[in-house]
């Protein structure tokens, strides 16, 4: 699983002109799901999520989590971090994972984020979906459950 992490002043996802999703100040989580992954290693990088401390202090030290600052969170489905990018000019997405494992997990995770007190908001998953944002920072992680699980 590959979560690209941005701390945001507001991000919002549309499907066909029509907003489906919106935070304010919180995370936008693009998230991708690979043939391997299980719930077991959602829910480890559920919790890694929650429990970052990337926004600032009153020092200006990035020493507080998302339920320090009441931020929310907004989960939008992207297979393409999956992309192999090392042969030829067109990307290869083999090791994603399929759409039903992937749908499935996603929405593991949201429930998850939900179930630990977070607002979430989410996009549609398999649509064409723009999502819009204001990064603050900026600020934007990467996290790979083969490097946290």
């Amino acid at each position: 699983m590959k979560i690209v992490l941005q701390r945001v002043a507001h991000a919002k996802v549309t499907v066909d002109g029509k907003q489906i999703g919106a935070i304010k100040n919180g995370f936008l989580l693009l998230l991708g799901v690979s043939d391997t992954d299980t719930e077991a290693i959602a829910e480890k990088m559920v919790d890694k999520v929650c429990k970052l401390r990337i926004f600032p202090d009153e020092n200006g030290k990035t020493n507080l989590s998302l339920k320090d600052v009441g931020g929310e969170i907004l989960v939008v489905s992207q297979f393409t971090l999956y992309a192999d990018c090392k042969k030829g000019n067109r990307p290869s997405f083999a090791k994603a994972g399929s759409p039903q494992l992937a749908n499935s997990l996603y929405e593991y995770v949201v429930d998850r984020l939900n179930s630990q007190g977070n607002r979430v908001e989410h996009g549609s998953f398999g649509a064409d979906m723009k999502v819009e944002l204001l990064n603050d920072g900026p600020f934007t992680l990467v996290l790979d459950s083969e490097e946290i699980c």
